[in-house]
């Protein structure tokens, strides 16, 4: 079978238009059905909806609108586990802000620097730049602790107080959305706030250049998995290679709306739900390596030390726990790597 390419699709940063679209609207996508565990490339099929979500109206005032806002957002969460966000007050100066940066960042010129001063050195780094360029993974990535202190190179000029601004911004997003999910699953608005104390979450930021600048050898940007915490939000600049796997099997291209921000569920939300909200797999495929893209995945996360186990309102007789409790700084080394690496550990909690 002939290799599929993934084509790109340039994001025009402009508001997204609330007039089109309404709270349960939805982006079509293509769907991808061969198994999920074949890293190949697969031939889209059948569309299929990943739906819009808009922030605004989880906090309205009207609260007929309000209540279907909750209601929409906590069908997307069992049944989808993710979504585009709209109206979310990420200015799109911001948005510019953030891939220029990148981009400079990432220039090719300046590389030998990045390899002196943010290569892996030690297991308590709050900066990391490197590059994975396999027949599984194909990427050059900058990883940072973007929260509850943001760390940020110096360089290129302004891009530390642009990033820490947009972390910043996000903050208020999270949580938002944890008041949101609460409201939704029909709990006080303070209850995922309390279970991960969300005011100290641990957020971590990966800021990727698909391809790499060098070595480009795989069609596999980043290979299927999930990822820790709450949830994880992702902006890029062009549309293509980002695939999820819904829960009916099939895997998903990611095509955003004009301004929208990606939202996917982490594995702490499954395992404080007792897998009532399942965490997203996901994958990139960067296809013949013709495109570069960039894009800004940040893991929020419970605080470092928050016991994450799942909670007794979902734990009864016919429910018993699914996974095994532990702090959040432990769930990230469970594998042996480091908490700037920020790996899954959804299978070792997992009770059999």
């Amino acid at each position: 079978m002939a290799q599929e390419t993934i084509s790109p699709v340039l994001i025009t940063q402009r508001p997204f238009d609330s007039k089109s679209a309404t709270v349960i609207s939805s982006q079509r996508s293509s769907s991808l059905t061969k198994n999920p565990n074949d890293s190949s490339i697969n031939v889209p099929v059948d569309d299929v909806e990943i739906p819009t979500v808009d922030f605004t109206m989880l906090f309205s005032d009207d609260l007929d609108k309000r209540s279907r806002a909750l209601e929409h957002i906590n069908q997307v969460c069992k049944d989808f586990g993710a979504f585009y966000l709209v109206n979310h007050g990420v200015s799109d100066s911001m948005l510019e802000g953030v891939f220029k940066g990148l981009s400079d960042f990432f220039n090719p010129r300046e590389i030998e620097d990045r390899i002196k001063q943010y290569e892996k050195k030690n297991p308590t780094d709050k900066i990391r730049w490197g590059v994975n360029s396999t027949h599984g993974e194909n990427r050059e990535y900058l990883k940072v602790i973007a929260h509850p202190q943001c760390h940020c190179p110096t360089k290129p000029a302004s891009f530390s107080e642009t990033m820490e601004e947009y972390f910043k911004t996000m903050r208020r997003i999270v949580h938002g959305l944890g008041k949101a999910i609460s409201n939704a699953m029909g709990f006080e608005e303070c209850y995922i706030e309390k279970a991960f104390n969300l005011d100290s979450g641990f957020d971590i930021c990966s800021m990727n250049l698909y391809p790499p600048n060098f070595r480009s050898k795989s069609s596999m940007g980043l290979p299927n998995h999930t990822d820790p915490g709450f949830f994880v939000s992702l902006i890029q600049d062009v549309n293509g290679g980002l695939q999820i796997l819904s829960h009916k099997g099939e895997w998903i291209d990611v095509n955003m709306p004009p301004n929208a921000i990606f939202i996917n569920l982490g594995d702490h939300l499954e395992i404080l739900t007792n897998g009532k909200y399942k965490s997203t797999l996901h994958r990139v495929v960067v296809g013949n390596n013709e495109v570069k893209r960039i894009s800004v995945a940040t893991l929020h996360g419970p605080s470092s030390d928050s016991f994450v186990c799942p909670a007794p309102e979902f734990v009864d007789e016919h429910h018993p726990p699914s996974y095994r409790g532990m702090t959040y700084k432990q769930s990230l080394e469970t594998n042996g790597a480091v908490e700037i690496d920020a790996q899954s550990s959804l299978e070792q909690t997992r009770i059999e």
